[in-house]
């Protein structure tokens, strides 16, 4: 049918047009925010590419069930306002067989949303974590950079150094600080360089300084001259890294019965099943009377959705929590999504009809 054709089209314009609005303004946020944890030093500048574009595989499935039904939203606004409905009714046909050429369009993103939610979101999760304790597991001297001061993790160690030669690993002008037994242990000199050993792990060797060892508050500080001092930097072992709820596979997830995996699973399964429920309920949602404004269709919109994702979230909690049980809890949201478009679709095709008669047997016409 022609009209199912312009449908389906206009509805793949408008929905690619929403996703690169929402891409973007998320890209913009992960920007921000990847950006501040590497100024803090909690991930490498390096990764900051990497990391936002493992985010935004991730987020996929949320931004294209949000695109869906915003766009199907806009399309069917416009089609009511602009009285383009009238030829489909005059047609012969009502609001419920618009499912059909909606669906035909969305059901092949509602696979795509699965897939991603099942498979993408647990593997962009565990490539993220993989990078952040890939950062943190470096050694010392790999943190240190020129012309700032930089503490050891366990804060015994405060390490100095104006320049680094990242060919000749030589350094100048270096200041090392060290507390160990109360005592105070500062070496400065005006060059040196950075030794690799066999075994992997690193040391600094600062020659012709001067050394300054004592306690706090006493006045028993030595002062000594050296040729060589060498400050020795462990090799950090590889860090285990523990996969969390969310970066386990979806296959994993179903054999552990612990709560955190079980509300995991939830919110996966759950994400498709969502977008498919706001779809059912973005028909009914978009009509509109011509003679009214439109904008309130689209507000009633986003309270729908605000309300379907949070109750996904806090049934995932509950699941989490062992609140819940998983059987239980993962149907009755979308259930309710279902039976409330139904409702709307039914006051739709007959608003003059009282709610009460479009249950009995010949109380409603389909318009």
């Amino acid at each position: 049918m022609i009209y199912e054709q312009a449908l389906r089209r206009e509805l793949a314009y408008t929905t690619g047009a929403v996703f690169l609005v929402l891409i973007t303004i998320m890209i913009t946020t992960l920007v921000i925010r990847i950006l501040g944890f590497a100024a803090n030093g909690a991930v490498n500048p390096q990764d900051v590419i990497v990391l936002i574009m493992l985010a935004v595989i991730g987020y996929i499935a949320v931004i294209l069930s949000v695109s869906i039904f915003i766009a199907i939203l806009i399309v069917l606004i416009r089609w009511h306002r602009d009285s383009e409905m009238v030829v489909w009714y005059a047609s012969g046909l009502n609001l419920k067989m618009l499912y059909k050429p909606v669906l035909g369009f969305a059901m092949p993103w509602l696979i795509v949303i699965t897939c991603m939610a099942l498979f993408a979101w647990p593997w962009s999760n565990s490539k993220t974590n993989e990078l952040s304790q890939k950062f943190k597991g470096r050694d010392e001297v790999s943190m240190i950079v020129a012309g700032k001061f930089f503490e050891s993790a366990n804060s015994n160690r405060v390490f100095f150094i104006e320049s680094v030669d990242n060919i000749s690993n030589k350094i100048k002008n270096v200041f090392v600080t060290d507390y160990k037994n109360n005592r105070v242990t500062v070496a400065m000199a005006e060059s040196g360089f950075i030794n690799n050993q066999l075994d992997g792990s690193k040391q600094i060797k600062i020659q012709h300084g001067n050394r300054y060892e004592g306690q706090p508050s006493q006045g028993d500080f030595k002062i000594l001259e050296f040729d060589e001092y060498i400050v020795e930097i462990d090799k950090k072992p590889s860090p285990l890294i523990k996969p969390s709820a969310k970066e386990t596979p979806t296959i994993d997830l179903i054999n552990y019965p612990i709560p955190l995996a079980q509300g995991e699973l939830l919110w996966r399964i759950g994400l498709p099943l969502m977008a498919f429920g706001l779809i059912m309920l973005a028909v009914p949602l978009a009509y509109v009377n011509p003679r009214k404004g439109s904008y309130i269709a689209m507000l009633y919109a986003v309270f729908f959705y605000l309300i379907y994702s949070n109750l996904l979230n806090i049934t995932q909690s509950l699941v989490a929590e062992s609140k819940r049980s998983f059987l239980t809890t993962f149907w009755p949201i979308h259930v309710l999504a279902m039976i409330l478009a139904l409702l709307l679709l039914m006051y739709r095709m007959n608003p003059s009809i009282p709610w009460w008669q479009r249950f009995i047997p010949g109380g409603s016409r389909g318009s």
